[in-house]
């Protein structure tokens, strides 16, 4: 992704109708669904939970024609799509990171 025109950010609300910003990092195709990565754009105010300061991954899906986005299905497709999102940002740093 370039950063040429610095980050990119978007506004979601949740389930229980929360709004919060995300910084956009990556996007990548896996299994034939895309997948979305976001840190936290707002960190450090009113004494935020640390936890809830990683990395978030979403998925795009079609609903009534609509691109949304969605949690993921299970913890397994989660892990998954985390290591694939690991091994991009890893391959971005440089070879220097291979052992």
């Amino acid at each position: 992704m370039s950063e040429e025109f610095g980050p990119d950010f978007i506004s979601i609300t949740d389930e229980d109708g929360n709004e919060f910003e995300l910084e956009h990092v990556d996007t990548i195709e896996y299994n034939g669904q895309v997948y979305m990565a976001f840190f936290p754009a707002d960190t450090g105010e009113e004494g935020g939970d640390e936890e809830e300061t990683g990395l978030i991954i979403l998925k795009v899906v079609d609903v009534d024609g609509e691109e949304q986005l969605s949690t993921l299905d299970s913890e397994e497709e989660l892990e998954a799509v985390y290591d694939k999102f690991m091994e991009l940002i890893f391959e971005e740093d440089g070879p220097d990171n291979e052992e």
